[in-house]
């Protein structure tokens, strides 16, 4: 897809893994980590390894999440946001708890807390053991509940101690978000910094709840029809990673149907299955699968299939992580080849 001329450019003039993934065209679709959770924490940065090894509410929140995934096999996923001057209180932790709330779903639902910082560990410890329906106290923190439900939250990675590239592209992002778009939403959005969800090459790169879309690659001129989500929803194709509540192969025909039905699509509860798809060992990506994703509106009016194939159409090489010397690896791109809707 791309010649050796462009991918020695891109080796050359830059140590940024985006930049790499960016000159040589790869599709970001289907890259959005799937989820049925998301713990979201205020956390003062720096957010360095020894912090995550050796903070004890950092500690608590790692090793619960790895409790969650491994011994109960739920898709959850934690986040640090950056404490912002306006939207923090001294002494306190803020934390966002997302969960899907039934299996067809168009955005998550929220419950947000406002703790003193001595509670936070057993807050985190309450919100994971409700997250796989065991016993809790979550009730007892009703008191520290925020009503911010109207809150459309945007989460930009600025984590440059995982990636350069989320320090060096996310930062100037966040920053023109959090000052020419929160303060113009009458307190019906809010920007933060947050640290990794996937995807570095993508930088920068965004989360968008209560939607729960990811977006990468992401340029100015894009940012008003992002946050707006008013004009043509198809110059926004090549910055869409997916939407967390399916998986990969679904997340690349919900893009086709998105491109058909417009900003509507999203309103539509939601849900996704894999039909068949080619059987490869762990360490190869299937060519091909075959998904259903099934819809329905909101207020009952209308529901359906759509049937698609997704198709493997080559590879690109990109730089996973950002530094010298770059090291590239061979990304497998897909596309839509059919898409119908059986009922």
């Amino acid at each position: 897809m791309q010649t050796q001329n462009t991918l020695q450019i891109s080796l050359t003039d830059c140590r940024f893994c985006s930049l790499v993934s960016k000159a040589n065209s790869e599709d970001q679709i289907g890259t959005a980590v799937t989820c049925d959770r998301w713990v979201i924490m205020e956390f003062r940065q720096p957010w360095t390894l020894e912090s995550f090894q050796q903070n004890p509410i950092l500690k608590a929140l790692m090793t619960g999440f790895q409790q969650v995934v491994l011994q109960h096999g739920i898709n959850l996923r934690p986040m640090l946001i950056a404490p912002d001057r306006e939207y923090s209180v001294p002494n306190f932790t803020r934390v966002l708890y997302y969960y899907r709330p039934a299996k067809m779903f168009a955005k998550f639902e929220k419950q947000e807390y406002l703790v003193p910082e001595g509670e936070t560990i057993d807050l985190i410890t309450a919100i994971l053991n409700h997250s796989v329906n065991q016993p809790n106290d979550l009730p007892r923190f009703q008191q520290y509940q925020q009503q911010t439900n109207h809150i459309r939250e945007i989460l930009v990675c600025t984590h440059a101690q995982i990636d350069l590239a989320c320090g060096r592209f996310g930062t100037p992002l966040y920053r023109r978000l959090r000052k020419e778009y929160a303060p113009v939403a009458n307190g019906k959005l809010r920007v933060w910094q947050t640290s990794h969800f996937g995807g570095h090459q993508f930088a920068p790169t965004l989360a968008d709840f209560p939607q729960g879309r990811l977006w990468g690659h992401l340029e100015p001129q894009v940012l008003d029809l992002l946050i707006q989500q008013n004009g043509s929803h198809s110059d926004l194709r090549q910055y869409y990673r997916g939407w967390s509540g399916l998986t990969k192969f679904e997340q690349i025909a919900e893009r086709e149907i998105w491109m058909q039905l417009g900003w509507s699509w999203f309103d539509y509860l939601k849900a996704g299955e894999i039909v068949a798809q080619e059987q490869v060992d762990d360490k190869h990506e299937a060519n091909w699968a075959e998904v259903r994703i099934h819809f329905a509106a909101t207020d009952g009016s209308t529901s359906g299939i759509y049937e698609a194939r997704i198709e493997a159409i080559g590879e690109v090489m990109s730089a996973l992580n950002s530094g010298k010397p770059m090291q590239l690896k061979p990304v497998k791109q897909y596309h839509v080849s059919h898409l119908v809707k059986i009922q």
